[in-house]
């Protein structure tokens, strides 16, 4: 493994993409995006033991940063896109393997283009109900500044559930006993997407706490390479 090299996308502070390579490149490019209901504190550092399993099977990774916090929406939903963009324009394929965490997952499905994969680690798909439900200490009404019923574009936007389904092929991963993101927000994302045409598996655990998703000891990921194999075969 070679990197990390940082690429900025933005001249903000948090717009950068830090690319590791393999040594024997085989597949395509792994995006890892971090989660932290929104929260300047958190990261795209919370990714970085994922680097070196994507790595060593063959991945480029890229991991990326984003605007967030007082930020606010539209900084990050750009960022999305710029960021992405950046790294669809300088990976080995255009097709992009997305790993998202938490909200880290809703932006790998806002983010996800046909032909991508998208591996979504317990992902925040509906923000109306996560403000009803004042999931993360209350994240979504200290991140958007407003309620469903006085934003509701934003939280149409921003909501993985209200938005078309991705069109890439998505693949869930969510702990029965996750207290930060409840399992059946994931359950009711998979159903619309398949019941709107799109593709979307979800594989639950018993326990997997939420920050469990992203460790890369944790038992999900035997599960999670080989669909990644099967899916990076059929390209």
């Amino acid at each position: 493994m070679t990197g990390g090299r940082l690429e900025r996308y933005g001249p903000h502070p948090d717009q950068w993409v830090e690319w590791w390579s393999p040594d024997a490149p085989a597949q395509g490019t792994a995006v890892l995006i971090h989660g932290g209901y929104w929260r300047a504190r958190y990261t795209a550092d919370l990714m970085l033991p994922l680097v070196s399993p994507f790595t060593s099977r063959g991945w480029t990774v890229a991991n990326l940063e984003y605007r967030r916090a007082a930020d606010g929406w539209a900084a990050l939903k750009d960022d999305l896109a710029a960021g992405l963009a950046a790294i669809r324009s300088a990976g080995p394929f255009s097709e992009v393997t997305l790993v998202g965490h938490s909200v880290g997952g809703q932006l790998a499905l806002l983010g996800g283009e046909a032909g991508d994969a998208v591996v979504a680690l317990a992902p925040v798909t509906d923000l109306a109900r996560a403000y009803a439900e004042g999931n993360g200490g209350d994240a979504v009404a200290e991140f958007l500044r407003g309620s469903p019923a006085e934003l509701p574009e934003v939280y149409a936007e921003a909501s993985p559930l209200a938005r078309e389904p991705s069109p890439a092929e998505v693949l869930i991963v969510h702990g029965r006993d996750d207290d930060r993101v409840p399992v059946a927000h994931s359950r009711a994302y998979a159903e619309a997407t398949r019941a709107a045409g799109g593709r979307a598996s979800v594989l639950e655990l018993d326990s997997l706490p939420h920050l469990d998703a992203i460790a890369p000891d944790a038992p999900h990921w035997n599960a999670v390479h080989a669909w990644l194999d099967e899916w990076d075969a059929r390209r």
